[in-house]
């Protein structure tokens, strides 16, 4: 089920500002957004993309599709195309453990610490900044960034109104329409904005459809050194499952398999249930309030809420009447039966978060306090027992709470102070300490009626420190920093555990030091930079099962990513223009030891030790290379590209799918190559109109990009029996982009 506060992605769109109040605007905007931006002489990895690109890059791509190309970042999507469900990892380093913001609050689910991109529709066409910080990076609000963190912001509403129109059109039933439209700043200081955002698609592999709407409007003031907001926010989205992904025998038959829903009917011919979806609704609201209270000290504070209610359906076949609660006299001989259910949540997250900043010409030091506590309930409803008929009185069965029921409750304080002090010109000192106490508590009974009560209460404290030094020597820049980073167990953690053999897991700890070389002329820049992650009591998936029959997650004593990272830009004329970057890396787990079922069924494992192996979805090789041309531009837009065609191509080494370094577990190393070319034309003084084609895998390279695997052990053989599982992605497809904006 996707449960996040996603969509808060979208809730804090503006902060508008007339010529007269341009300079405060600015301020303000500032110490709501940069409480977890690094500046630029933050000792710290990272990478931005502006306006511009997030713009033209393709509509039919989430967020991490859209930043594929910078270093060290990994993406892939279960449905085959950029829609529906996308996952990324950066440095190795999974979606639970980066840490993502929009103008300071963050996005991350409270429990699975995960985000959930299928739920934020054309969010690249309303941001206008995005900062990705690799490494443990600055002090952020919300689930602690182990291993890097997303910061995004949303852009300035301009003094006149406007009005944009974006439509894209493309493979696989893609339509997306993003409409947009603001009052300006009027002469009282007050403004309005809305916008509408929709994305349908039928997706590569079947059942990867996706239908998915948002709509927004922000209402503001601002006057003086005042500025006062308050948004309103509702997100939809129903998608088909897609997770399960396809084994490699049936890759090889059929790549575009999809086997969820799939059963036989009375007849013996084989069926789909249409209804196999993952849905999620929100409702979100948040008033903001900024001040700046003097020329150099400025205080902005948000109240938050969001809603979450959805559920996952399926259709299984098979299923038996104990597992969910049916009482043993309504079986009627029979034990199985085929049976559609829907796992259900609701869930509700109340965030304050308030930031403090004070600028100097040689200091700026920043304070912050974020409060939330996120209310989140699971349970299950039975809606069909084929054995039970459409009679059967299901609704009596589920208000019994027969199946399973949930609940889960966190509490998260975090506070922080920030420093930069430039003693010398050329020299800036950083501090950066943040404390964190989070309290969870996890009641009630998990699926499968699982004979186990969770009564689970624990509080964690952190203190998460960094500092570094950044000096700037004309055109050279050098920085080394080092930081200390906790990370709490996430809900599935701890319920497969308490299922399990209920060992204590502990937090994951990782100590990051980060060194860096840059230089930057008008024509030409590159980097150089070395981090070494070491990691303490790592969580990772060994192969000992639940009760319940899921992966039970222990703590791995030593692992580490170490790696360097080089990037380069070069214009070696006006028209041309050739970016690269690689990440070369050594990801390892210093013991490691696997738990490979045992096939009789028991529950038991067998123990397989490997030794010092590669991380699970960790390549040791990332590239990337761009070429852009850009041979027309035109004179009453000055630098802006009237025409421009962009060649890019990613390469993706080997990644494994579990730790054991086999062969047969490995993803083979992949090349992908995307063109694209854009015109833009003016119509009259205020209108434009860009015009963008997008060809995605060019050379229709046939690849899966992530996976999973599963693995059995026969006691009498000594053999080892293995499976994989794939996600494909789509061959060459196309895109159509139409933006009018005024």
């Amino acid at each position: 089920m996707k449960k996040t506060v996603l969509t808060a992605a979208l809730s804090v769109l503006c902060v508008c500002a007339g010529a007269q109040t341009e300079e405060w605007t600015e301020r303000l905007d500032s110490i709501v957004v940069s409480s977890t931006r690094a500046g630029e002489n933050t000792p710290v990895t990272y990478s931005t993309m502006g306006k511009d690109q997030l713009r033209s890059s393709n509509p039919m791509n989430s967020l991490p599709m859209t930043l594929n190309l910078l270093p060290s970042v990994v993406t892939y999507n279960e449905g085959g195309t950029g829609l529906g469900n996308s996952a990324m990892t950066i440095r190795g380093s999974k979606g639970s453990q980066i840490n993502v913001t929009l103008n300071g609050i963050t996005l991350n689910d409270a429990e699975s610490q995960e985000v959930f991109w299928v739920n934020i529709p054309a969010l690249t066409s309303l941001i206008s900044h995005v900062q990705v910080q690799r490494g443990l990076g600055t002090s952020a609000n919300g689930a602690g960034a182990f291993g890097a963190s997303i910061n995004m912001n949303t852009g300035f509403v301009t003094p006149d109104p406007f009005a944009t129109l974006e439509v894209g059109a493309g493979s696989y039933g893609t339509l997306i329409t993003t409409l947009s439209a603001s009052t300006g700043l009027t002469d009282k200081g007050f403004y309005a904005t809305a916008a509408y955002a929709k994305g349908t698609t039928d997706g590569y592999i079947r059942n990867a459809f996706v239908q998915s709407q948002s709509g927004f409007v922000t209402l503001g003031w601002l006057r003086g050194r005042n500025s006062l907001r308050l948004t309103y926010l509702v997100g939809d989205q129903r998608s088909g499952i897609t997770w399960d992904g396809i084994s490699l025998e049936q890759y090889a038959l059929d790549r575009r398999y999809n086997e969820a829903g799939e059963y036989t009917d009375d007849s013996g011919r084989t069926c789909y249930y249409d209804n196999q979806t993952d849905n999620y609704t929100q409702h979100h609201v948040q008033l903001n309030y900024t001040r700046a209270l003097t020329d150099r000290l400025s205080w902005s504070n948000t109240l938050d809420y969001s809603r979450g209610d959805g559920y996952d359906e399926y259709y299984k076949t098979g299923r038996k009447y104990a597992e969910f609660g049916f009482p043993f006299s309504e079986w009627d001989g029979a034990k199985k039966s085929d049976m559609i259910y829907r796992k259900k949540m609701g869930n509700d997250l109340w965030v304050f978060n308030s930031d403090l900043r004070f600028r100097s010409d040689r200091l700026d030091v920043t304070g912050g306090v974020y409060l939330s506590r996120y209310d989140g309930g699971h349970w299950g409803e039975m809606l069909w027992a084929k054995g039970l008929g459409e009679t059967y009185d299901y609704a009596s069965l589920n208000a019994k709470s027969a199946w399973y029921r949930n609940q889960g409750r966190k509490d998260d304080l975090s506070a922080f102070v920030r420093s930069e002090y430039r003693p010398l010109e050329w020299l800036t000192a950083y501090v950066d300490l943040q404390y964190r106490h989070i309290g969870y508590d996890l009641t009630g009974r998990d699926d499968k009626v699982s004979s186990i009560e969770m009564d689970y209460h624990k509080n964690w404290d952190f203190f998460n420190p960094r500092a570094g030094l950044t000096a700037r020597l004309g055109r050279h820049k050098i920085f080394a920093s080092v930081a200390l980073g906790n990370r709490e167990p996430g809900r599935s953690d701890i319920k497969e555990n308490i299922k399990g053999e209920n060992i204590p897991i502990r937090p994951e700890s990782m100590v990051d030091v980060e060194a860096g070389y840059g230089f930057s002329a008008s024509s030409f820049s590159a980097s150089a930079n070395v981090y070494l992650m070491e990691y303490t009591d790592m969580l990772l998936e060994t192969g000992k099962l639940s009760s319940s029959g899921y992966a039970i997650k222990e703590n791995v004593p030593r692992a580490w990513r170490r790696g360097v990272e080089l990037s380069a830009a070069w214009a070696p004329a006006r028209w041309l223009r050739l970016d690269g970057n690689t990440t070369l890396s050594v990801n390892e787990i210093d013991d490691y030891t696997a738990y490979v079922e045992i096939d009789d069924y028991s529950g038991r494992t067998h123990p397989v030790p490997y030794g010092r192996t590669q991380m699970l979805m960790s390549p040791s090789v990332i590239g990337m290379l761009q070429m852009e041309v850009t041979p027309w531009r035109g004179v009453a837009t000055n630098s802006l590209k009237t025409t421009a065609l962009t060649l890019d191509g990613k390469y993706v080494g080997r990644q494994f799918l579990d730790n054991s370094m086999r062969d047969e577990m490995a993803i083979p190393a992949y090349y992908v190559a995307n063109l694209s070319v854009s015109h833009r034309f003016q119509l009259g003084r205020h209108a434009q109109l860009r015009l963008a084609a997008y060809v995605n895998n060019l050379f229709n390279l046939m690849y899966y990009a992530s996976g999973w695997r599963w693995e059995s052990y026969n006691e009498e053989t000594g053999s080892v029996a293995t499976g994989v599982g794939v996600y494909p992605q789509s061959p060459r497809n196309y895109m159509l982009k139409m933006t009018l904006s005024f």
